[in-house]
C-alpha cells in the first residue's frame, strides 16, 4: 500500500509539459517538480530536492491506497487512478496546450474525477517561488486566489472550497461516482494584470486532440511502437516551442550517485546531442522539429569557433554559470544542488564534429541552410585546423583535467570527414586537398596513439590503458567499419572491462580521475550504442536482448532517466534525460532495419 507521504524513487514520477515548461507528477499525487513559465525558470515546487515546504502541490486520498498511472494513448495527459477501501477515483493531470507560443503563460490543470464508491480526498498547495526559498504574497481576487513574487505570478482556483493554514493552501472534500472536482494553477508575469481562467475540460480536449495529431505523424513501424511513441513525446515534451531547442532533462541536481556530490543541471541544450537528435526525428517523421532544432544550433554557435561552447540555454543563451542553493537538502540528502553548468567553459573537440556532423545529415537529409552557413562552417575548420592537436575536457566534462581523448580525436576527425564530402558532393568552396590531408592524418594519429596493442582495444586517452564507452561510437560514425579487428577488440574490452549486471558503465571512475569523489551508475545510452555496434557486427540476438533489458527499465509510463543503479535497482540522475530517449528511438529504428547506425557508419572515407 502506497502511503500519502512516503519518499518516492525518480521512478515514480511522470512528466505532464506544454512544450516550453514542464512538472514531475509523483504516483502519490504530488507535483514536486515545476518552473514556470520556462524549463530553466527557478522552481516554485522543488520538493523533489528538498522538502514539501520548498514547494509542492499535492491532491491524494485521506486514507491508505492502491495506485496505477498511465498516460492516455499518444499524449502527454496523465492519469492516477487510486483504490481505497471506499471506492476509486482518477486525478488527470495535464499542461494545457493552448495558442501562446511565448514565455508568458501556462496552465497546469487537475481533474479529480469519482470512478466507484466514495473517496474522502486532500489537497495541499504549498507555492514557494525561487527554488522553494520565497514565501509569496498571497491574495483573493473573486474566487481565484493570486501568488505574487517579484516578476512572477500564479492564479490558483478550485471547485472545492479552499483555505489558508501556515501559508498553505489546503482543502478536504469528498468525491462519489460520475462527480468531478476542477483544480488549475495559471502562471503570468507580474506585469500582466489581466487574467483569463481556462475552461479545464474544453482545455483538456484540446490537449488531448494537440499530442494525438502531434503523434500521428510519426512514422516509425517497427515493433516497439508504443515505447518509442513514448519517447518521442517525451522529446516533444522537452522542446523548447518557440526556439526549437531540446532541453537535456527537465530537471537539475538528480543524482548520479545516491547521496553523492555528482549533481547537475541539465535543463540546458548539449551540442553534442545534435547528431543524435536529428536522427531519432528525421528517421520518425518529425521534420519540422529537426529543421528548428537546426536553426536553434546555428543560431547558438553563431560567433566565434573559438568561443564554440558545448552547451548552451534553450534561447542560445551563453552565460549559465554554475551556483549552489544552499538551503535545498538535495535528492535523498544528495548535495550540492546546482543551478547552471559549469561545462560550458570546458573546451572539447568533439563538439566540432558534432556540429559538422549534423550539417551534414541536415544537408543529405534536404534541410539545406541559408548560404552563409556554409562561411560559419569553413570558419569553425579554420580553428579547429590549429587546435585538433590540443588536449580537452572529454566528451564527459571531466573536471580532473584536460587530456588527450581518443573520442575527441575522433570527432575531430568526422568534422574534417564531414566537411570534405558536402564539399565535394554540393560544390560549396573550400580547401578541400588540405582538409582531405588533415583527416587523413587525424585518423593515422588516433590508430598509433589511441590504440593499445597489448590490451587490443582503443582507449580513453592516449597513452592509457582504460577504456571508455564513447569508443562504441567509432563504428557508429564511421571512423573504422564495425567488423574491423580493432573494432571487435574494442567492443570485447568494453564488454569485459565496463559492464555490470549486463549494462555499460561510461568508464571506471577510479580509472578515469574525473576530478569528483564517488561513483555514478549505468549510463543508459552507452548501453544502447552497444546494441547498435552488436547489430552493425551482425549480433542481432544479443542486440535484441539487450534493448530488452533496457526496454524493461523504464518506469510503468515509459520514462527513462540518465542512469541506472544496478545495486538498488533504480533509476538514477536527471529525468526523463533526452539523450536516453534519443538513444532508444535510434536502436529501435536499428532494431527495424531502417535506423541510423547503419546509414552513419557506411558514412566513412578512411585510409
Amino acid at each position: 500500500m502506497d502511503r500519502l507521504h512516503d519518499a518516492l524513487r525518480i521512478e515514480d514520477y511522470a512528466l505532464i509539459g506544454n512544450t516550453i515548461t514542464g512538472a514531475l507528477v509523483g504516483t502519490n499525487g504530488s507535483i514536486d517538480w515545476f518552473c514556470p513559465p520556462r524549463i530553466d525558470a527557478a522552481a516554485c515546487f522543488a520538493a523533489l530536492l528538498g522538502s514539501h515546504d520548498n514547494g509542492h502541490w499535492r491532491i491524494a486520498p485521506r486514507t491508505e491506497y492502491h495506485v496505477e498511472q498511465r498516460y492516455r494513448p499518444d499524449t502527454l495527459v496523465l492519469e492516477t487512478e487510486f483504490t481505497t477501501h471506499t471506492g476509486r477515483v482518477r486525478l488527470t493531470d495535464f499542461m494545457a496546450m493552448n495558442s501562446h507560443e511565448t514565455e508568458e503563460h501556462c496552465h497546469l490543470i487537475r481533474i479529480v474525477e469519482g470512478l466507484d464508491g466514495t473517496v474522502d480526498m486532500e489537497m495541499a498547495l504549498v507555492v514557494r517561488f525561487y527554488y522553494g526559498s520565497m514565501v509569496p504574497w498571497m491574495r483573493r481576487i473573486g474566487a481565484v486566489r493570486l501568488a505574487v513574487a517579484g516578476p512572477d505570478s500564479l492564479y490558483f482556483a478550485s471547485s472545492v472550497p479552499i483555505q489558508g493554514k501556515d501559508h498553505t493552501t489546503v482543502a478536504r472534500f469528498t468525491v462519489g461516482a460520475g462527480q468531478k472536482e476542477m483544480f488549475h494553477l495559471s502562471y503570468q508575469p507580474t506585469h500582466r494584470t489581466h487574467y483569463t481562467a481556462p475552461d479545464p475540460m474544453a482545455a483538456l480536449q484540446d490537449t488531448e486532440d494537440w499530442w494525438r495529431k502531434w503523434a500521428a505523424r510519426s512514422s516509425y513501424e517497427g515493433p516497439w511502437r508504443d515505447l518509442v511513441m513514448r519517447s518521442l513525446i517525451t522529446l516533444k515534451a522537452l522542446t523548447c516551442r518557440p526556439t526549437g531547442a531540446i532541453a537535456a532533462a527537465l530537471t537539475t541536481s538528480l543524482p548520479e550517485e545516491l547521496g553523492g556530490v555528482r549533481n547537475w543541471d541539465y535543463r540546458y541544450c548539449w551540442v553534442r546531442d545534435a547528431t543524435f537528435t536529428l536522427w531519432a526525428l528525421l528517421a520518425s517523421g518529425y521534420t519540422g522539429e529537426a529543421t528548428a532544432w537546426r536553426e536553434w544550433l546555428l543560431r547558438a554557435v553563431a560567433g566565434n569557433p573559438a568561443d564554440l561552447q558545448i552547451v548552451y540555454g534553450v534561447a542560445g543563451e551563453r552565460w549559465i554559470g554554475e551556483r549552489e542553493i544552499p538551503w535545498l537538502s538535495g535528492y535523498e540528502g544528495a548535495r550540492p544542488v546546482r543551478v547552471g553548468n559549469a561545462a560550458a567553459d570546458q573546451f572539447q573537440l568533439d563538439v566540432y564534429g558534432e556540429l559538422m556532423d549534423s550539417l551534414h545529415l541536415a544537408r543529405s537529409a534536404g534541410l539545406h541552410p541559408e548560404p552563409h552557413v556554409w562561411d560559419i562552417q569553413r570558419a569553425i575548420m579554420a580553428f579547429l585546423e590549429d587546435h585538433w592537436q590540443q588536449a580537452d575536457d572529454g566528451i564527459w566534462e571531466v573536471r580532473g583535467g584536460r587530456a588527450h581523448f581518443t573520442h575527441s580525436k575522433v570527432m575531430a576527425w568526422v568534422a574534417f570527414d564531414r566537411a570534405v564530402k558536402d564539399a565535394t558532393r554540393y560544390r560549396l568552396k573550400a580547401p578541400i586537398k588540405r582538409w582531405t590531408m588533415i583527416r587523413d592524418q587525424i585518423h593515422a594519429d588516433v590508430c598509433a596513439k589511441g590504440f593499445s596493442a597489448r590490451k587490443n582495444s582503443f582507449t580513453q586517452c592516449y597513452g592509457k590503458e582504460a577504456v571508455d564507452a564513447s569508443l562504441l561510437m567509432m563504428a557508429l560514425v564511421g571512423f573504422l567499419p564495425p567488423t574491423d579487428a580493432r573494432i571487435l577488440g574494442t567492443v570485447a574490452a568494453i564488454e569485459s572491462e565496463l559492464m555490470i549486471d549486463g549494462l555499460v558503465m561510461r568508464y571506471r571512475t577510479e580509472e578515469a580521475c574525473d576530478g569528483l569523489p564517488g561513483n555514478e551508475g549505468i549510463f543508459l545510452p552507452c548501453s544502447f550504442w552497444l546494441v547498435d555496434n552488436w547489430l552493425l557486427q551482425g549480433r542481432r540476438d544479443e542486440a535484441e536482448a539487450l534493448f530488452k533489458r533496457l526496454a524493461g527499465l523504464c518506469n510503468p509510463v515509459g520514462l527513462l532517466s540518465e542512469e541506472y543503479d544496478p545495486r538498488t535497482q533504480r533509476l538514477i540522475g536527471n529525468f526523463p534525460q533526452a539523450f536516453t530517449h534519443v538513444a532508444l528511438v535510434n536502436s529501435a529504428h536499428n532494431l527495424a532495419g531502417n535506423g541510423p547506425a547503419a546509414q552513419r557508419a557506411r558514412n566513412r572515407t578512411h585510409p
